[in-house]
């Protein structure tokens, strides 16, 4: 089967405020990869992430992602970008004031969803795929830690996004629950072909599970 090309950079140089982060960037990202960024705090991955999805402007080189320009891209096109990328946050970013379901709705009507059968279809789609298809009604609150994470994994594959970002996603969790969600993220990309890029710097996570892994170090992307 072939692999169909994500994510293309040649010669890219990413700053963020004006400081350079990382140099002369070359990436290539291919479907169905489940790929480790590993460096240390501040060496660049979540800068590299977020480019992805327009948020760090890109000024050099060449940078393709998902048949997106993102040298010449236009604010407009950022959302349909930005829906094709499913994000997962170390921090949640949940909405704390209404339920799950509701979460998930917003993203949704967001996105441009307007059936309210296909959308309540939808999020109960997504939650059963992260086992949390009995929670819909809880408060974030009301979840433990790793409950909340699997809730943004399914707010993640809400738009069935090619391509899915994970910045340190495992942070704030112990080590048995970090360690059932990394399992989550690599069963979504084995069973359906979805990239998933994980910015880490456990190294547990790299003999559990193998996948691709780009180091960070001196500004610069080192492969193996």
């Amino acid at each position: 089967m072939t692999k169909k090309l994500l994510v293309k950079y040649v010669d890219v140089n990413l700053y963020q405020q004006e400081m350079l982060v990382l140099k002369d960037v070359q990436l290539e990202i291919y479907s169905g990869e489940f790929i480790y960024l590993l460096g240390k705090v501040g060496s660049g991955k979540s800068s590299l992430l977020k480019s992805f999805y327009g948020e760090v402007p890109i000024d050099s080189g060449s940078a393709g992602v998902l048949n997106y320009d993102l040298r010449n891209l236009k604010s407009n096109e950022i959302p349909f970008l930005r829906r094709k990328i499913g994000i997962v946050f170390q921090d949640f970013q949940l909405l704390t004031d209404r339920t799950v379901h509701d979460n998930l709705e917003f993203v949704l009507k967001a996105t441009g969803w307007k059936d309210k059968q296909a959308i309540d279809e939808q999020i109960e789609a997504a939650l059963l795929q992260v086992g949390m298809q009995n929670k819909s009604y809880k408060m974030p609150h009301q979840l433990s830690g790793g409950e909340q994470q699997r809730v943004v994994i399914a707010r993640a594959l809400l738009n069935s996004p090619e391509m899915i970002l994970a910045d340190e996603p495992t942070g704030n969790l112990d080590p048995e629950t970090g360690n059932e969600l990394v399992q989550l993220l690599y069963e979504i990309c084995r069973s359906s072909d979805t990239t998933v890029v994980m910015a880490t710097h456990n190294m547990t996570w790299v003999e559990k599970y193998p996948g691709r892994i780009i180091r960070f170090e001196n500004e610069q992307l080192i492969e193996n």
